[in-house]
């Protein structure tokens, strides 16, 4: 069913459109994990005859679930990729698994998404991590796989980091920057990364990377740049600065639901695009929120189709700005987040490397 999607534009449906698809498509998706994941049939059955939280058509499971169970819609010898996520120290990561459909699907949505803001053409690519994080591929961290996720809309591909001391590469920095001086080119790392190991080396240095109208897309945790006082428009301005990056995107997802992710627009608002959409939730009575008002967030996506992962109940505060109304003309639902429920563990791929030095996300 999913395929009649790629037809549609990915920002171009109102939200009362987008509804009735994903709505047909959640129904669909519940169905399916009730008979091919028994355990995921038997926490609905729970329920009984009452109406389950997040409604029948995609009633939601904490993301925690995936930490604490090996949950699946594919035989064992079905899967293709498993990956796992930002659990710190201590803390058992979530085991999702993705077989050679549900890969392939997440691909071809981050695609659509990310046109919309980086435009058809592939720009020279600079990665603010090391090489390593990418070695394994069979197994993937989730900083490992948007690293090479995101490598897709770029070429020429630089590592901006020496190895695990997260110090720059200043020759590799040099020889790209020689060749792109005053051009665009496109950046992608995690936010507290960019921050620290790109953005905070550059001003310590003081040299700034040459690059014109670059664009710099970046994801993870707030809380370590929430503790340092950095604002979302901070980063912004050093990004530019410092970097000649004048078009900053941050975008929020998870392992969870990879491929679907909610990208910040150039009005500053992270947009719920075709494939996905977002709920902001009372916590007292799981009712949805209204506009403006704070609550739990939870994410649905029409993706996850080798694991019950399609209606998730996130650990992360937010508010549902708007429907239809942004200004940068983009359909669909839009939001903020505000940071994680109280007694949450701290999660983000950045903030992970911050707390255990560990190159897992």
């Amino acid at each position: 069913m999913i395929d009649r999607l790629f037809d549609m534009p990915v920002y171009g449906l109102t939200q009362r459109e987008k509804h009735a698809v994903l709505a047909e498509e959640m129904r669909e998706l519940t169905a399916h994990h009730r008979a091919a994941c028994p355990p995921y049939d038997a926490i609905l059955e729970g329920y009984g005859e009452a109406v389950p939280p997040g409604g029948v058509e995609a009633p939601f499971l904490p993301v925690s679930i995936f930490k604490l169970h090996d949950l699946a819609s594919v035989p064992r010898e079905a899967v293709f990729k498993t990956m796992t996520s930002s659990g710190t120290t201590g803390q058992q990561p979530s085991r999702i698994y993705l077989d050679a459909d549900t890969a392939r699907n997440q691909t071809r949505v981050l695609v659509k998404i990310m046109t919309s803001f980086l435009g058809p053409k592939r720009l020279p690519m600079l990665i603010i991590d090391h090489p390593s994080v990418v070695k394994d591929r069979r197994s993937f961290s989730a900083r490992g796989a948007g690293i090479l996720g995101m490598m897709t809309f770029g070429r020429q591909h630089i590592f901006a980091l020496k190895d695990e001391t997260m110090e720059l590469d200043w020759e590799a920095i040099d020889q790209f920057a020689e060749v792109y001086e005053g051009q665009p080119i496109f950046a992608f790392g995690f936010t507290f990364m960019v921050w620290r190991y790109l953005l905070q080396a550059l001003e310590r240095s003081g040299r700034k990377l040459p690059f014109r109208d670059a664009i710099l897309v970046h994801s993870g945790g707030w809380k370590k740049l929430e503790d340092e006082k950095v604002s979302n428009e901070v980063f912004k301005s050093q990004a530019d600065a410092l970097g000649g990056f004048g078009r900053v995107h941050n975008f929020y997802g998870m392992v969870e639901q990879t491929g679907s992710v909610f990208v910040e627009c150039e009005a500053g608002r992270l947009h719920a695009p075709l494939f996905a959409d977002v709920v902001i939730r009372d916590p007292l009575d799981w009712r949805e929120c209204a506009v403006g008002e704070t609550g739990v967030i939870q994410v649905l996506s029409v993706l996850p189709r080798s694991y019950p992962g399609h209606s998730l109940l996130t650990e992360d505060k937010g508010v549902l700005l708007g429907e239809d109304d942004c200004p940068c003309g983009r359909l669909g639902r839009t939001f903020a987040v505000h940071g994680r429920i109280p007694k949450a563990e701290v999660r983000g791929c950045s903030d992970t490397f911050s707390q255990s030095g560990s190159q897992n996300g």
